[in-house]
């Protein structure tokens, strides 16, 4: 007989493989903006690093290699598309809150959050204008999560270039994939200095630890 939920055992939720909340409440004292570059990138690797390659980065690598080129686009963006979300909240230390969001650390309305990073922030500057990230967001982020299609003549393909064409409505999944994977890793290595991404990044993971 399974345990009731009243009589389950006090755990700390993992939030990262072999790390748990308990851990990052630990080491996040050991953090300084500005400090040792060893231990920002130590938390960049063990708590962030970890928790993409398992939560995002492995799956979507898992369905790839499975791929009968059948659709499974669809989960490889809708995937893609809500760990930009979280990419983007991470950089503004930003923390989603249903109702009566709290500015200028907490925030309600995702879209604007999404388009911005994707309008302002290297290498996706590239690819979107204002409008085009808008629609991207509309088309093909909330399509996607809220009625698993693509919509206004937006399509996903294997791969191609440039990774999203906003001119021809086209979603290069793979592309994609090897851009947002490059962020990441550019992200990582900004993170050992840059102050404001310092500070961000402990109010972000000490909401995944709240």
């Amino acid at each position: 007989m399974k345990p009731s939920i009243a009589n389950a055992p006090d755990r700390s939720e993992s939030i990262a493989p072999g790390k748990t909340k308990d851990h990052w409440r630990a080491f996040v004292k050991k953090l300084v903006p500005g400090g040792d570059e060893v231990l920002w990138a130590e938390a960049c690797d063990s708590f962030l690093f970890a928790r993409l390659r398992s939560r995002y980065i492995d799956p979507i690598a898992a369905v790839r290699e499975g791929s009968k080129w059948n659709g499974e686009g669809f989960t490889i963006v809708s995937i893609q598309c809500a760990l930009i979300e979280f990419l983007a909240a991470l950089r503004e230390g930003k923390k989603y809150r249903h109702k009566n969001p709290q500015p200028p650390h907490e925030y309600k309305n995702s879209g604007d959050l999404f388009c911005d990073f994707l309008q302002k922030t290297d290498p996706f500057d590239k690819l979107f204008t204002m409008a085009q990230a808008q629609d991207f967001y509309a088309n093909v982020r909330c399509a996607l999560l809220h009625e698993a299609r693509t919509k206004d003549g937006w399509i996903i393909w294997a791969s191609g270039t440039p990774a999203v064409d906003c001119q021809r409505k086209v979603v290069y999944r793979d592309s994609f994939q090897n851009l947002i994977e490059g962020y990441i890793h550019d992200y990582g290595v900004a993170l050992t200095g840059d102050i404001a991404l310092q500070k961000a990044f402990i109010r972000k993971l000490n909401d995944l630890a709240d």
